[in-house]
């Protein structure tokens, strides 16, 4: 396997949300690579568990929402390492927000949780990390972790799309702001996983559906896009290929373009133009 500069035997990464799922998955590689890891989550439990089954790693526990906890998890890594080389902003939650209404105080606490896990966990994460990786002067990658709902918006989970549109938009800036320092040889990246059978959707799918990609195919295919040096790592999965994925997004950037009703690839007004748009062949 061809590796990205960064990702060489003694190099440093964190990855945030290791205990399990995607970024379980990618301390795995990265044990197997012979990397330094350093695993961080929220639940100590699982956290133990993994840093068992990967062996010599460094284990934290860490809120990622908490700022206080990511600036004590960056003071162990570089009390252990001396040194971060790869961060990966991996950790996040999705809980149920059907709704914009803040009546419902469970709705209003599930909004809470996700913003300030999935968004200012990434947040915290690069204004925390990112200055000494600039400073160490050496090659470096920040991967934060989106989805495809934060780019096409499916109606049924509002918060979590916020969080991952919110994480798309950052990211873009953030690599905007490092490509335009000079010097600088750290570069940020979006992984965009497909439909994958992680530790989210295995408490409710007790068996992964066929349609689903694993987390090691994620991971594997996460190493190879930074190998060619892609932003955007959007994966496919086992239903849904890269000019379905195209067509989709083209179709959600259309509504403004063409002043659709917004979200209108759900709207019954727009549904016979949405298939025949998905039916045309690829330009």
């Amino acid at each position: 396997m061809n590796q990205h500069p960064a990702l060489v035997a003694g190099n440093v990464v964190v990855i945030t949300g290791g205990a399990d799922g995607i970024g379980f998955a990618a301390a795995k590689l990265f044990v197997s690579m012979e990397l330094r890891v350093c695993i961080a989550d929220n639940n100590a439990q699982k956290l133990e568990a993994a840093a068992e089954s990967l062996g010599d790693v460094l284990a934290v526990v860490s809120d990622v929402a908490n700022l206080s906890d990511v600036q004590k998890l960056k003071d162990e890594v570089y009390q252990r390492y001396g040194r971060v080389d790869v961060l990966m902003n991996n950790a996040g939650t999705s809980m149920p927000t059907h709704s914009w209404d803040s009546s419902d105080f469970d709705n209003h606490q599930n909004w809470q949780t996700i913003i300030n896990s999935n968004l200012w966990g990434i947040i915290n994460g690069v204004q925390v990390f990112a200055p000494p990786m600039i400073e160490q002067n050496t090659v470096g990658l920040i991967i934060n972790t989106g989805s495809k709902q934060g780019i096409t918006t499916p109606p049924g989970n509002p918060a979590y799309n916020v969080s991952k549109a919110g994480i798309k938009s950052f990211t873009e800036a953030l690599q905007h702001d490092l490509r335009n320092t000079e010097g600088c040889q750290l570069n940020a990246h979006l992984l965009v996983p497909g439909f994958t059978y992680s530790g989210l959707i295995s408490s409710w799918l007790k068996e992964k559906p066929e349609s689903a990609w694993s987390t090691d195919q994620v991971v594997e295919f996460l190493v190879e896009s930074l190998q060619r040096g892609d932003f955007y790592i959007l994966c496919p999965d086992n239903d849904t290929p890269r000019e379905l994925d195209n067509k989709r997004m083209a179709w959600a950037m259309g509504d403004l373009i063409e002043n659709r009703p917004a979200l209108s690839r759900w709207h019954p007004d727009y549904q016979h133009a949405y298939e025949g748009f998905i039916k045309q062949p690829a330009k």
